[in-house]
C-alpha cells in the first residue's frame, strides 16, 4: 500500500532564495503591528480591564446558554462572556466595568440577579477591579518573556548560540504577527489569549527545532556545500513532516472554529492563524536567518578564515610599499 504524501520526498525546492521577499514582508507586517499597537491598541477583555463575574446554577439541571446570552446582551452594557462549566448546568457570566463606576456596576448586578433568579441559583458574584487586572497584565507579559528566555537557554545548550538566536527570532516574529491578528480582527484579548500565545510559542519552536535538528546533522555530513544549499536541503528533508503536521493540526482547529461554539471560538481562531504563521516562519524566516547569523559548514568556515587571513597579510605587505 502506497503511503500518502502531501509533499514529495525527493523535492529540491529553493526555499531560502525567497528570503528577498519574506524578510521585507515580515518586517513590514511587524512594523505595522507595532504602529497599530501603539495607536489603536488591543481589545482587552474583562481579565485585563476589570469587570464582574457571576456564576449560576440552573435549577432545572440544564442551562440554556442561548437564552442566558440573549438576556445578558439585552442589558446593553458592552461585551459579555457567557460560558458553561463543570457539570449540571453551571454558567458563568462576565460583564465589563461600567463607565458609571461602582454605582453602575451595582445596578448591573442587581438587574442581572432579577433577570436570572427565577431560573438560576446565583452561586457567586465577584468584581475584578482595575488593580487586579493590571496585575494580570504584568503576570501574563512576564510569563511570555520568561518562556522565551528559557527556550533560548535550552536551545543554546542543545544546539549552538546562533541556532538558538535564529529560533528565538522566529518565535518573536510569530508572537508579533499573532498580536497583529488581535489588532486587525479586534478579537478580545484575555487570559485565554495569553494561553494561545504560549501554545503558539511551543508550536513555533517545535517546527523550527525539527528543521534545525536536520540542519545540524547536515552540517556534519556535508562539509563544502554553500550554506543556502544546505539550508534548502534541510527544509526539503523535513517538509513532508511539516506539511503533514500543519495540515492535521489545522483541520482539528478548523473543526473547533466551525463547531466548537462561541466559548472557545476565539482561542481556535488564534491557534488556526498561529499554525499558518509558524509554518511560514520555520521555512521562510528562521532558516534563512541562519545565513546572516554566520552558520557555515566546517570546511567553508576554515576556507573563509584562511581567505580573510590572506587578505590581511596581503594588506600588511602592501602598506610599507605605499608609505
Amino acid at each position: 500500500m502506497k503511503l500518502l504524501r502531501l509533499f514529495p520526498d525527493d523535492s529540491n525546492f529553493r526555499f531560502v532564495r525567497w528570503r528577498v521577499l519574506s524578510f521585507p514582508f515580515s518586517a513590514f507586517i511587524s512594523v505595522a503591528t507595532l504602529i497599530l499597537f501603539l495607536t489603536v491598541g488591543l481589545n482587552y477583555g474583562i481579565d485585563f480591564t476589570g469587570g464582574t463575574l457571576m456564576e449560576m446554577q440552573a435549577k432545572s439541571g440544564q442551562a440554556d446558554l442561548a437564552k442566558v446570552r440573549e438576556t445578558a446582551h439585552s442589558f446593553e452594557v458592552g461585551e459579555v462572556e457567557v460560558q458553561e462549566f463543570g457539570q449540571g448546568g453551571q454558567v458563568s457570566i462576565r460583564f465589563r466595568i461600567q463607565p458609571g463606576g461602582e454605582s453602575a456596576q451595582s445596578k448591573l448586578v442587581a438587574d442581572a440577579r432579577k433577570a436570572y433568579e427565577s431560573d438560576y441559583e446565583i452561586r457567586r458574584v465577584e468584581t475584578v477591579g482595575p488593580r487586579v487586572s493590571g496585575e494580570l497584565v504584568q503576570a501574563g507579559t512576564l510569563g511570555v518573556v520568561l518562556s522565551i528566555v528559557s527556550v533560548l537557554v535550552y536551545l543554546w545548550f542543545r544546539f549552538e548560540l546562533n541556532l538558538a538566536i535564529g529560533a528565538v527570532i522566529g518565535t518573536l516574529h510569530d508572537i508579533v504577527l499573532t498580536v497583529g491578528f488581535f489588532l486587525i480582527t479586534r478579537e478580545e484579548f484575555n487570559m485565554t489569549s495569553i494561553a494561545a500565545i504560549l501554545t503558539i510559542v511551543g508550536y513555533s519552536l517545535n517546527e523550527t527545532v525539527v528543521v534545525f535538528d536536520r540542519t545540524r546533522e547536515l552540517l556534519r555530513k556535508y562539509k563544502n556545500i554553500p550554506t543556502d544549499e544546505l539550508l534548502d536541503l534541510s527544509i526539503n528533508h523535513t517538509m513532508s513532516r511539516t506539511v503533514m503536521t500543519a495540515t492535521t493540526t489545522a483541520l482539528s482547529l478548523l473543526a473547533l472554529v466551525l463547531f466548537g461554539g462561541q466559548a472557545i471560538q476565539g482561542f481556535a481562531n488564534v491557534m488556526l492563524f498561529g499554525v499558518v504563521i509558524c509554518t511560514y516562519s520555520a521555512i521562510f524566516v528562521s532558516s534563512p536567518m541562519l545565513i546572516y547569523l554566520g552558520v557555515k559548514t566546517s570546511a567553508r568556515a576554515v576556507a573563509d578564515d584562511k581567505a580573510e587571513a590572506a587578505l590581511r597579510e596581503a594588506g600588511a605587505r602592501r602598506k610599507p610599499a605605499t608609505s
